[in-house]
């Protein structure tokens, strides 16, 4: 098990913030090291976003400091996504498997959390996304079949993209977790635009399937303070209440999004028109 902890960041302060200070406090590089648990503590809404990627072992999710808990979902319910090679969780006994794309949902109250993979040339690759929980709700299996589907964007907007809903309210009981997988059409790139802020509810995104030597502008900050990020495969990005989210590619992609905050209401947000941005 491998930690970090990210502080909160005032708008005033971003706009001070040189490219590696942005980095350092919203990108999250390392999400996936073969054999590990690696977790980013977020002081934003208490969000922990990691990776696990057994290959030989079995992995241990394990209480880290800042929860001062005696297991890891003893406050918390925990959302696992693999993008990987097909894996197996296994929750107090109960064996659940996960091919690509494919979710799974673990309430608070699950003692023992245990990852690893099917096959070791092509292992598993769980990303993990944790928030607080005030109740306890089943874990749930969802695959991409059983996902809230939704087609927005257009080809002429290069922004023809399906947002694929998978722990959210309509398909899972969650406390305040909600995640789901924005899979780019051919041809598209950019993602969520017009951008939006939504005050009610903090987010991260993860990007994935983006070739080798591509890369991903992901722009935030507030709509007259914009500011940027360049973003290769496997990496994650913090996005504030206050901060707009929406990227670029230089090829197309997937990315997952997890929110928590004070409500479920995914389209509870307050659209940026493209003419405001600065």
């Amino acid at each position: 098990m491998k930690h970090e902890s990210r502080y909160s960041v005032h708008p005033a302060d971003a706009k001070k913030y040189d490219t590696q200070q942005l980095r350092e406090h919203f990108l999250i590089e390392k999400i996936f090291e073969e054999e590990e648990i690696c977790l980013t503590y977020s002081h934003e809404d208490r969000y922990i976003t990691g990776g696990a990627k057994p290959v030989y072992n079995t992995l241990e999710l394990q209480p880290i400091d800042p929860l001062k808990a005696d297991y890891f979902l003893e406050r918390r319910e925990l959302g696992i996504v693999n993008v990987g090679g097909k894996g197996i969780v296994i929750a107090d006994g109960d064996t659940y498997t996960l091919d690509f794309k494919e979710a799974l949902y673990l309430g608070r109250g699950v003692k023992n959390v245990t990852f690893k993979s099917i096959d070791s040339s092509a292992p598993a690759a769980f990303y993990l996304n944790s928030t607080p929980a005030h109740k306890t709700f089943p874990t749930k299996k969802v695959t991409s079949e059983e996902a809230e589907r939704v087609e927005l964007g257009s080809p002429e907007t290069s922004n023809h993209r399906i947002i694929n809903k998978l722990l959210v309210n309509s398909v899972v009981e969650t406390c305040q977790l909600q995640m789901g997988m924005t899979e780019l059409k051919s041809g598209s790139v950019w993602n969520t635009m017009p951008g939006h802020v939504h005050d009610r509810r903090m987010e991260v995104y993860f990007y994935f399937e983006l070739p080798e030597n591509q890369a991903i502008c992901h722009f935030m900050g507030q709509k007259e303070e914009s500011r940027h990020i360049w973003m290769h495969n496997h990496q994650a990005v913090i996005s504030p209440v206050w901060s707009m989210h929406s990227g670029a590619g230089t090829s197309s992609y997937t990315f997952i999004w997890g929110m928590a905050g004070e409500n479920l209401d995914y389209d509870d947000m307050d659209k940026i028109a493209i003419t405001d941005l600065r």
